[in-house]
């Protein structure tokens, strides 16, 4: 009877055993497939071109495939054209996570060593278009990273749950804990940056930069090129900061308020600056430190200029110029004029403005926009690509899909080939 005994316990064990062998084999086979699935070529390239565009030639300038490219927009039904997924696909598709970032083709492990070791913080603010978001989101996701989205309170509720659906899949992505109701050129908009930025900074001490976009904005690197970009400005900021042009005075020496859902002007002053500081132009987009957020955050002198414009127009076009203008601010220049940054020298942001468009031979800063405007600026089109991909900056401004989806696709599509082969582009 006890040898029987001993017998059947033998073989449960060898059971036992080769059931966890067979088990710890699975999840080894599972795990290995899954760096396959993510990092081979066939799995890794983008969707093919639903416009039937030759995005290569796109992306090299080729003229006959520009008009090729417009006249697709003009020829395609409108409402057949723009089938893009839409809140309830992302909710849907959220449930199964695995699948979500499988079929949506979201890199999942660090492409190396050097961006492993150089973690981004990113700051998003948005209140629409969700195939937009995810888009930006898909295109400049890495593991290492962490994003911080804020959308307006005033969203749909649908675009909301959407956003948090798709947040829900990533440890790394989350929703700003404190939420604003943005009104266009008032302290919210800033105020939503600093709630991303409070929560990027208590959450984690391991990022090194922080960039803040929106929803119509668009990478023109990879994050191996971001990385190296920062690296490079070696603790120093690069952000849009210039003499303030008289014509913009009034926005921070006259008293405004938020009436009837939009900014007023009064005729009340406002106090001078604190500190006699000098006021400076930029602009809402950033590249900072992580010390310049913390001094931010935690400085006397900083919090007081940050009170003081709260009653202002438009403060995130002069606040975050002027605060990189103060000596003792991390990575700041000097406030002499030989310092100022305009928006095409600093690497924040490409953006095209209407009435600088022109001849370059002639000494416009860009050609004209080949896309459409909006309050003056250029939502650009495909044909835009090639000389936006040749300047220095990190991301641009305004993509819509619903203008020309061939000028994002191909970009998206550029930057992912150059993301997985950059060797064959150097």
């Amino acid at each position: 009877m006890l040898i029987r005994k001993l017998r059947h316990c033998k073989v449960n064990c060898v059971r036992i055993f080769l059931c966890i062998a067979l088990t710890a084999v699975t999840l080894m086979l599972v795990k290995n497939h899954n760096k396959t699935l993510f990092f081979s070529k066939r799995n890794l390239e983008l969707e093919e071109n639903q416009d039937h565009v030759n995005c290569t030639k796109i992306i090299n300038g080729d003229i006959e495939e520009i008009q090729n490219a417009k006249l697709e927009l003009i020829r395609v039904d409108h409402k057949k054209r723009h089938i893009w997924l839409t809140e309830k696909d992302f909710i849907n598709m959220t449930r199964d996570c695995y699948s979500f970032t499988r079929d949506r083709k979201y890199i999942l492990y660090p492409l190396s060593q050097e961006e492993s070791e150089f973690p981004i913080a990113y700051s998003i603010v948005v209140h629409h278009k969700i195939d937009m978001l995810e888009r930006l989101l898909r295109s400049i996701y890495m593991p290492q990273n962490y994003y911080c989205i804020h959308f307006d309170k005033k969203s749909s509720e649908s675009f909301m749950a959407a956003v948090k659906a798709i947040a829900s899949c990533f440890e790394n992505v989350f929703i700003a804990s404190q939420l604003e109701n943005v009104v266009y050129a008032s302290w919210t908009r800033v105020q939503a940056d600093l709630n991303c930025m409070k929560d990027l900074y208590d959450g984690n001490t391991r990022w090194k930069y922080l960039i803040n976009l929106c929803g119509m904005d668009f990478p023109m690197k990879t994050n191996r090129e971001i990385v190296q970009v920062l690296k490079a400005l070696k603790g120093e900021n690069s952000l849009e900061s210039e003499k303030m042009p008289g014509n913009k005075e009034f926005r921070w020496k006259k008293h405004f308020e938020i009436a009837n859902g939009g900014i007023q002007k009064t005729n009340i002053d406002k106090e001078p600056p604190p500190f006699q500081i000098q006021v400076f132009s930029g602009s809402a987009y950033f590249i900072v430190s992580r010390a310049f957020v913390g001094h931010v955050l935690e400085n006397d002198n900083a919090r007081t200029l940050l009170e003081w414009s709260k009653d202002t127009y438009s403060p995130d076009e002069f606040l975050w110029a002027t605060l990189n203008r103060i000596s003792d601010v991390p990575g700041s220049v000097p406030a002499n004029s030989k310092y100022d940054v305009s928006d095409m020298n600093s690497i924040a942001r490409f953006v095209k403005w209407q009435y600088w468009e022109g001849d370059v031979a002639k000494g416009a800063p860009y050609p004209p926009c080949s896309g459409t405007h909006i309050r003056s600026i250029c939502v650009f089109g495909a044909g835009d690509l090639q000389f936006m991909l040749k300047q220095h900056h990190l991301f641009a401004n305004k993509f819509d899909v619903d203008v020309d989806p061939s000028a994002i696709q191909c970009l998206e599509q550029h930057l992912r080939h150059k993301a997985l082969y950059p060797n064959s582009y150097t």
